[in-house]
């Protein structure tokens, strides 16, 4: 398995604490992006505690994160989704950029995928940093099994979406360390218009049935 230096901006929230958990776990250098950077410290000391104390977690500023790295995961909210890349734009070009950014809202009947000009985040992203090789995955992930679960997530798959193939393949490999086997390639870019609005439909189904819910594509050989 290739290692790889990943930063995961937004790493101090839940799902992206949870991914930057598994990379590490799996033996890649990952540094924990934040607008704090202590904050960032923080969350890097907690995941290395849970491995126990052996693994390459550091945190920075998402600045300093991103300049650092080969791959970046963003795992931020959608509010300043836009502003935050254009920020960081100068640090994410030519580099593989990961978005598990679900644009969604919430009313009393429950979650809902917004509206987005460009189709979807991900879509977002590849206007804002078009050097960048965007590429959709890890969105259905649930954050609390990525923290709390022992061992791979079996029962969920991760889909991939994007427009370079290199990139894409890299992210479709990088999926091994979440679930034990290669993320499944769904095609390109704008089918990420698709992929995150259903992480609303996860979350309805968890709420009425109490439970963690993941996807798991059947009859297919990985």
């Amino acid at each position: 398995m290739t290692s790889y230096k990943i930063a995961v901006l937004g790493g101090t929230g839940p799902q992206g604490k949870g991914l930057a958990y598994r990379f590490a776990q799996a033996g890649h250098t990952v540094v924990i992006g934040s607008r704090a950077a202590e904050r960032a410290d923080a969350t890097a000391r907690e995941i290395d505690a849970r491995i126990g104390g052996t693994s390459a977690v550091t945190g920075a500023s998402n600045e300093d994160a991103a300049a650092s790295a080969e791959l970046v995961l963003l795992a931020t909210p959608y509010e300043g989704h836009a502003e935050m890349l254009s920020e960081l734009a100068p640090y994410l070009s030519g580099k593989t950029l990961i978005s598990c950014v679900n644009p969604l809202g919430f009313d009393k009947r429950g979650a809902y995928g917004l509206d987005i000009a460009d189709g979807s985040a991900g879509e977002e992203a590849a206007r804002i940093v078009p050097d960048a090789r965007v590429v959709g995955a890890f969105h259905h992930v649930s954050a609390v099994n990525l923290w709390e679960s022992d061992g791979p997530l079996s029962h969920e798959d991760v889909l991939v979406c994007g427009d370079d193939k290199e990139a894409k393949q890299v992210v479709v490999e990088l999926a091994r360390a979440v679930t034990g086997r290669p993320g499944i390639d769904v095609g390109a870019l704008r089918l990420a218009r698709h992929l995150e609005p259903f992480t609303a439909v996860l979350i309805g189904i968890n709420r009425r049935y109490k439970v963690r819910s993941g996807l798991l594509i059947g009859n297919f050989d990985r």
